[in-house]
């Protein structure tokens, strides 16, 4: 099998166990369905922020910061969206509650700096990554939020997400409503070097040999 490999976001402290000490490692499979349902999603701009700059580190995957994505995702659920995009302190683009947000525009790739409260996503990463591969401009800039109304293409990344195409925000129709040619572009690539189906340029697999199977009970 192939999984992604492991990057940090630049916070972790780099620890490891004493030479000579064993590492037990347990994998466990679950049913997971998609976490953004649909093949395009209809999202909203929340009423909740994203963190302020020095209250919590926002570029930290930790437990703590997940009230902040709940709240932004409840409040999308309760008012019948997919998903809800967060905007940062200033009332620029952030991310959405797991997810961080691109826009195309005129050719032109868009998403929002780290400066803005985003995590630095590995997904992230590596739809940049495959950008600047295809030659597609890509700007990372503070977005204004009226900038995702006009878009062309929207789309979410993420680990759980993957490449997820937005089809509306706040039921303002995204270009035709459709998948754009850039997001499915890059949907197309990404999925298919996760999966093993393309040729993995970058070095993002680590092959893990399996040598034994154990059952998985409920």
């Amino acid at each position: 099998m192939l999984y992604p490999a492991h990057r940090h976001a630049g916070l972790w402290r780099d620890w490891r166990e004493p030479e000579g000490v064993p590492i037990e490692c347990t994998s466990r499979i679950f049913p997971w369905g998609k976490y953004v349902a649909g093949d395009a999603a209809d999202v909203c701009i929340s009423s909740w922020n994203r963190l302020a700059p020095n209250t919590m580190p926002s570029l930290a995957k930790s437990g703590a910061n997940y009230m902040n994505s709940q709240l932004i995702r409840m409040e999308a659920d309760i008012n019948g969206y997919s998903e809800g995009i967060a905007l940062d302190v200033s009332g620029y683009l952030s991310e959405g509650s797991g997810e961080n947000v691109f826009l195309v525009r005129n050719g032109v790739i868009y998403t929002s700096p780290l400066s803005s409260s985003v995590l630095s996503g590995i997904t992230r990463d590596s739809v940049l990554t495959l950008a600047r591969h295809f030659g597609i401009p890509v700007v990372e800039q503070q977005i204004p939020r009226e900038m995702i109304y006009i878009a062309d293409e929207v789309f979410f990344t993420g680990t759980a997400a993957e490449v997820t195409p937005i089809r509306s925000v706040d039921r303002i129709q995204i270009g035709d409503g459709n998948p754009g040619p850039i997001t499915n572009q890059l949907k197309d690539e990404y999925m298919g070097v996760a999966s093993g189906l393309k040729p993995d340029r970058f070095g993002w697999l680590t092959p893990v040999r399996v040598t034994a199977e154990q059952p998985v009970t409920a």
